[in-house]
């Protein structure tokens, strides 16, 4: 099974996606698994991971309606409020849905840079390992030391490093990323997706010889048997089309065992998420 560990969908407001700034115009529209499915198809992708974008319970139960409806989105990463007294009862009409596996916060827009330290949301993470949830970390460089205090406090909880934390690949920076990488990685559960590094670089002019220097890095910080392929589609578009992404991580493993290059496209996130093997229609 091939999975794509990193979607989104939206129905589209200016109101509800402020952060879709002008740069972005083109994904100021709906997109809906209908519109990805022929490419996963062409690329030969079976099964996705859709992953949430706006920070309500709405959206969360939004996404589990999506993906019982349509069976080849087989997880979904949801939110809910890890801070709130009550997140232990927000999160329980969730835990029964199958395709619940994991819960997300938007940290990299939060203005502490502390934040993920801060005591109510530290309860928040106890929640999950309990309920077999993982934890997916979206954050910058400059976060990466606190994601790895917050993952020492969690020996047991799975957490999931987003966009290889978003590293500045337009500027070419790469050495202090990468002792944070470092530092991170050498937490046995903490696993990355290899997605959104094409709206890192340079949108109109990136190559892959840009991107194969942190792709070095993330295979030597956590091994092929915790990486996972992923397109941060629809948000890729504005840089690279379905295809380029998935080529750009195939295209460097091409050179690696099978073994590899099949945890990396899907074993991985299969494993990770216990997802349901077969038939994705």
């Amino acid at each position: 099974m091939r999975v794509d560990a990193h979607q989104h969908f939206w129905r589209y407001s200016a109101a509800e996606y402020g952060w879709i700034d002008d740069a972005m115009a083109a994904l100021r529209r709906d997109f809906l698994p209908s519109d990805v499915r022929r490419d996963m198809t062409l690329a030969g992708i079976d099964a996705c991971v859709a992953v949430q974008a706006r920070q309500t319970l709405a959206e969360t139960r939004w996404l589990l309606d999506v993906a019982a409806e349509n069976a080849f989105v087989a997880g979904v990463v949801g939110w809910i409020d890890l801070q709130a007294p009550d997140a232990a009862e927000q999160l329980e009409p969730f835990v029964d849905r199958p395709q619940f596996v994991g819960v997300r916060h938007i940290v990299q827009s939060e203005l502490d840079d502390q934040f993920m330290l801060r005591p109510a949301f530290l309860r928040g993470i106890s929640l999950l390992e309990a309920r077999d949830l993982t934890y997916d970390l979206l954050i910058y460089p400059k976060h990466l030391g606190v994601a790895a205090e917050l993952v020492s406090r969690f020996p047991r909880q799975r957490f999931v490093l987003d966009h290889l934390a978003k590293p500045n690949i337009r500027a070419r920076e790469i050495r202090e990323w990468e002792k944070g990488i470092r530092a991170l990685a050498a937490f046995p559960l903490v696993f990355c997706k290899l997605s959104g590094l094409v709206t890192e670089a340079d949108w109109d002019n990136w190559t892959p010889e840009h991107v194969r220097p942190y792709f070095d890095v993330a295979f030597d910080c956590f091994g092929a048997h915790r990486l996972l392929f992923g397109s941060d589609w629809p948000v890729c578009t504005v840089a690279a089309q379905y295809r380029q992404v998935v080529s750009l991580v195939e295209d460097y493993m091409a050179d690696r065992p099978d073994v590899e290059r099949a945890a990396v496209m899907g074993g991985n996130a299969a494993r990770l998420w216990s997802l349901p093997a077969g038939e994705f229609v």
